[in-house]
């Protein structure tokens, strides 16, 4: 799944440990100072899907954590399972490294979810279950969500605004535990804008999107990253690079500007005429004032709505880049009960450096 929005500095050759069959399930999981969670959360995904009995593999990718032991972690994690590892070269954010592990998926569905044990392995088959649709949202409502109250307000405000702008379904709530149909994650890497938003990137290409309900838990350590600088941004691109709500806005703000500067200034023509008191020159500058301000904002608003669109043609520059990759070496398809396959570091890959 390679795409210009995503590409990395690796080369297009096939990579190590290409697997002979494809399996039914890729889980993609964002990685961020994890090393307390992640042996956990693999064993606990090797235990889900055992008792599927359904083949699988799970893609790790390491968003620059600064912390020296999140890589060495996952590469333990990783050996003897079905697993792939990928370090990008810097935190590029959740978002990229999503994508990373979209590109890099070989399975049937893509199933994304958070490396703090907050998304659960068990509800896994809750979502396979439903496999009528092109995406299945995990569903955590927002009292019983484990965030501080300042999370559970922007999570209402970035729906009520994903509702708006993106055209998601009012009753769905998103969340990044989801399971999306490879073909669709295909669509959606073809994508070239220069700050992309899973939802938009999803709801652009399908809203055949269902949720089902999910049970969210506590963090088991440490304290997210996701603090608002970054929620902020987020929304910054929901709105800016992902949504032209914003422009119209502003547009029609401008528009709704000029009409009341028309009403004003004939209203003030009105009275200049009717009392002769007024002071001179003051209703024709304000009649100015007003409708020139008016025409700005909406000149500028249809302005940046041009140029949004030509920097989303011209913008190429990649959302991340891998420094190493990790993968297992197997000759079929890993299903749990045949003799652990070995793992090895790609030897395309130079050593990463010990001081990153």
């Amino acid at each position: 799944m390679r795409s210009p929005m995503a590409r990395n500095h690796t080369d297009s050759q096939p990579a190590a440990g290409v697997l002979a069959a494809p399996p039914r399930y890729s889980v993609v999981i964002p990685c961020y100072e994890c090393k307390k969670t992640i042996g956990e959360l693999v064993g606990r995904l090797a235990d889900v899907f055992a008792s599927l009995q359904r083949s699988y593999e799970i893609i790790a990718v390491d968003d620059g954590s600064p912390d020296p032991e999140t890589w060495p972690a996952i590469l333990d994690a990783a050996k003897g399972r079905p697993m792939r590892a990928f370090r990008l070269t810097r935190n590029f954010g959740r978002t990229a490294a999503v994508l990373c592990g979209m590109e890099e998926a070989r399975g049937e569905w893509v199933i994304t979810m958070d490396d703090d044990l907050q998304h659960q392995p068990e509800d896994i088959p809750r979502l396979t279950a439903v496999t009528d649709h092109d995406a299945v949202v995990a569903d955590f409502p927002f009292n019983e969500r484990h965030h501080t109250f300042g999370q559970r307000l922007t999570s209402r405000i970035k729906g009520w605004f994903d509702y708006k702008a993106l055209g998601k379904p009012r009753h769905i709530r998103m969340s990044a535990f989801i399971m999306i149909r490879a073909d669709v994650v295909r669509m959606m890497l073809r994508s070239r804008t220069p700050h992309p938003f899973i939802p938009a990137l999803l709801f652009h290409v399908t809203r055949d999107v269902v949720a089902v309900p999910a049970r969210h838990a506590p963090r088991k350590s440490g304290r997210s990253q996701f603090d608002f600088r970054k929620r902020l941004g987020q929304f910054s691109n929901l709105l800016i690079n992902n949504s032209s709500m914003l422009l119209r806005s502003v547009a029609f703000l401008g528009i709704g500007s000029a009409v009341l500067s028309l009403a004003l200034a004939a209203y003030l023509v009105a009275m200049r005429l009717i009392r002769a008191n007024y002071v001179p020159g003051w209703t024709s500058l304000s009649v100015i004032e007003l409708f020139m301000g008016g025409m700005i904002l909406m000149t500028l608003g249809i302005i940046g709505e041009y140029l949004v669109r030509i920097i989303q043609l011209a913008e190429r520059r990649p959302a991340f880049f891998v420094r190493a990759r990790y993968e297992s070496l197997t000759a079929e398809q890993w299903d749990g009960k045949s003799e652990r396959p070995p793992a090895r570091l790609d030897s395309r890959i130079e050593p990463v450096r010990s001081a990153d």
